[in-house]
C-alpha cells in the first residue's frame, strides 16, 4: 500500500521505531493515531511522496514499533518521550529539520515536538484534536460521553487491559465505527492489519500507558510550559461530521497555543486521511508546499 517506499526499523534511546520512507524532496513526517498504525496514511503518503521525502512511522507502543515498559510515572509514553523518538528517527534518516503532520495521538506528539524542538520543526499540522491540556481543563458530560475511552484507558493496570483483551477485534471495530462516518474507508485487509497489531497484549497495555501518561505526566509538562507557544506555522484540520469540530471552536482554541494558525474542515468524521484522503492530501500538500 506504500508502493515505492522502503521499510525501516530505527533504534532510538528507548524504543525501536518501525516505519516506511519514500519519495524525494523536503522531509515530511507523518504520525498516526489510536488505535491504528502508519498504515492510516496509505491513501495520502504516496501522493505526497511526489513532492516530499515522506516518513510514516509507528509510534512507540503501536504497530510494529517496540513496547517498552511505561514506568511507575508512565514517562516512557509521555509525549515528550514519543516526540524525542521521532527527532531521533529523522536525524538517523539524515534530517535535522523537517515538517510534520499528526492525527489524533500522533497530533499530540506533534504538539510536543513543536514545543520541545522548535528548531527542528519547519511546519506542522494537527488533525482532529484540541490540545490535551485544554480538553482536560474543560471536561463536560458531552465530552466524557464521546471520549469515554480517555477515562477507561487511564484506569490502573490491568483493568482496561483485561476488558479490551477479552475481545480486541470487537473493541477496535467499535472504535472505528464510533469515531468514523465512512466505514467503507477501511478496506478488509486494512482492518485485518489493524486487528493483527492491536490484538497483541503488549500493544493494548502500551496504548493504555499512552493515555495514562496523557492524564498525568503530560499534563505536568503542559502546565510547566503553558506559555510556550508553537512558533512555526500550524495547520489545523478537523472532520466536518466529527465531534471535535462541533464541540470546540478549534481555530480559536489553537490560537491560545500557537502564534500562526490556519485551518478548516474536511468531509467525514475523525479519520481524515482515510475518510477524506483527497481533501486531506490537498490541504497538506498546499500547506507544506508553502514552506
Amino acid at each position: 500500500m506504500f508502493h515505492g517506499f522502503q521499510p525501516f526499523r530505527i533504534q532510538t534511546q528507548g524504543a525501536t521505531i518501525n516505519g516506511v520512507r519514500g519519495g524525494s524532496g523536503p522531509p515530511l513526517l507523518l504520525l498516526h493515531g489510536y488505535p491504528q498504525t502508519h498504515l492510516m496514511w496509505r491513501a495520502v503518503a504516496p501522493r505526497l511522496a511526489d513532492e516530499f521525502t515522506v516518513v510514516a512511522a509507528d509510534l512507540r507502543g503501536y504497530g510494529d514499533s517496540s513496547k517498552p515498559p511505561g514506568g511507575d510515572d508512565h514517562a516512557a509514553y509521555s509525549k515528550r518521550t514519543m516526540a524525542q523518538d521521532m527527532v531521533e528517527v529523522m536525524q538517523t534518516l539524515g534530517f535535522s529539520r523537517f515538517m510534520v503532520a499528526g492525527h489524533d495521538r500522533g497530533a499530540r506528539v506533534v504538539h510536543r515536538l513543536c514545543r520541545d524542538h522548535p528548531h527542528a520543526v519547519i511546519r506542522a499540522a494537527v488533525l482532529d484534536i484540541a490540545p490535551t491540556h485544554y480538553m482536560y481543563a474543560t471536561v463536560d458530560r458531552v465530552f466524557a460521553e464521546a471520549y469515554y475511552h480517555w477515562f477507561l484507558l487511564i484506569q490502573p493496570c490491568d483493568l482496561p487491559e483485561r476488558l479490551i483483551g477479552a475481545d480486541p477485534e470487537y473493541y477496535l471495530r467499535k472504535k472505528l465505527a464510533h469515531w468514523g462516518r465512512t466505514l467503507s474507508a477501511f478496506e478488509p485487509e486494512v482492518i485485518a492489519e489493524y486487528v493483527r497489531c492491536f490484538s497483541n497484549p503488549e500493544t493494548i497495555h502500551a496504548t493504555c500507558e499512552d493515555y495514562r501518561a496523557a492524564a498525568s505526566i503530560d499534563l505536568q509538562h503542559d502546565e510547566a510550559d503553558q506559555h510556550t507557544l508553537v512558533t512555526c506555522p500550524l495547520l489545523v484540520l478537523w472532520g466536518a461530521q466529527g465531534f471535535v469540530g462541533r464541540h470546540y471552536d478549534l481555530l480559536t482554541v489553537w490560537r491560545q497555543y500557537a502564534v500562526d494558525v490556519c485551518g478548516h474542515t474536511v468531509p467525514g468524521g475523525h479519520f481524515l486521511p482515510e475518510e477524506a484522503p483527497d481533501e486531506t492530501y490537498a490541504a497538506l500538500r498546499a500547506f507544506f508546499a508553502g514552506a
